[in-house]
Order: C-alpha cells, then structure tokens, then sequence
C-alpha cells in the first residue's frame, strides 16, 4: 500500500495493491501497521456502504464533537469522485476541498481509498450506476451529531450530467459554507 498525504492536513491518498488470478482480483484497503506507522487511526467500530445510480451526489458529510469520526473510503463497484472539505476551525486549509476518483477507472496497477480526518467533510458523486462506496468509521453515527455543508456551497466544480445531480432533501437543506459554524 502506498499512502500520500493530501492538500488537506491529516487526509490520505491509499493506493492498495490489487492482486490478479484467473479468478478476479483481490484486495486489502485496510492494514493497521500501516495506518499505524503513517499515525493514521485504526479503531474503527462501524461499517457501512451505499449504492448509487449515476448522477447521486451524497454530501458534503461529518459528525460533531464528540461523535466526530475519521474515515476510510473506497469504491469497490462503479466509479466515484470523492471530495473532501476542511471545516475545521484554525485550520490553514478550512473552507478548501480536494478530490480524488475511486473505483472501476482506476488502472491495473492498484485500488483507491482516502482517508478522512476528524473535522474534514466528504461527499462523492456517482459517475457510474450501482457506485458502491463503503465507509469504515472510528465512532458510532449519532443522527444527533450529523453536520455537513451543502454540496454546491463551497466552489468546488462538481461533474456535469446530462441531467441535473440526484439530491437527498437532508442534503439540499445543509447549512452553506459561508454560513456553517466552524468545528472547534
């Protein structure tokens, strides 16, 4: 696995090595020595993913203190691009994104993943029907605690579909970034 850290302090580019036969590929996204050795967490309590059709854009997504969570992120079906948007407060990057494709387009030499810190917000759009995208995360999900910014709110420039993107209401309803209450 190759790890890179990205434009945002604390988040990581993964490049997991694929393994091929005859009988498809294989795949290891997560290894704790090397999420140790790169100081990255490891105590994840919760699993999950979503199925997508192209054009959904799930987003932007966190947890408030003192269920906030850091993220591990991969596509394993389909195509998405994942973004992510530092809320954090004092940060030198708060209010800057950064991007990176997972899933189907990746070439033959390794798989995607990204790892997203406490306090740093992510979304992806679904470039391909049935995007699978799973999540591992380091605290339990309290609706009560679930915070985001809105999608479109922010400067980053989103595909374009043929159509317009597939929003949830809660999503729609998400404070802006101008307006959102910075994570202490």
């Amino acid at each position: 696995m190759i790890m890179q850290a990205m434009s945002l302090a604390g988040c990581w580019h993964l490049r997991c090595n694929i393994h091929r036969d005859a009988r498809g590929l294989f795949v290891k996204p997560f290894a704790m020595d090397s999420f140790k050795q790169t100081g990255l967490r490891t105590d994840f309590v919760e699993d999950y993913f979503s199925v997508s059709q192209k054009g959904v854009i799930r987003g932007m997504h966190l947890q408030r203190s003192p269920h906030q969570h850091a993220k591990l992120v991969y596509c394993s079906q389909g195509s998405t691009l994942d973004v992510l948007l530092d809320l954090r407060e004092g940060s030198a990057t708060y209010g800057q994104s950064t991007s990176v494709q997972l899933g189907q387009a990746q070439d033959a030499g390794g798989f995607d993943a990204v790892y997203v810190c406490e306090g740093v917000a992510h979304g992806f759009a679904a470039l391909t029907d049935g995007a699978t995208v799973h999540y591992k995360v380091t605290s339990l999900h309290n609706p009560a605690a679930d915070d985001g910014v809105r999608w479109d709110s922010f400067g980053f420039a989103w595909p374009k579909f043929e159509f317009e993107p597939i929003v949830s209401a809660r999503d729609a309803a998400l404070t802006r970034l101008k307006d959102f209450a910075a994570l202490r």
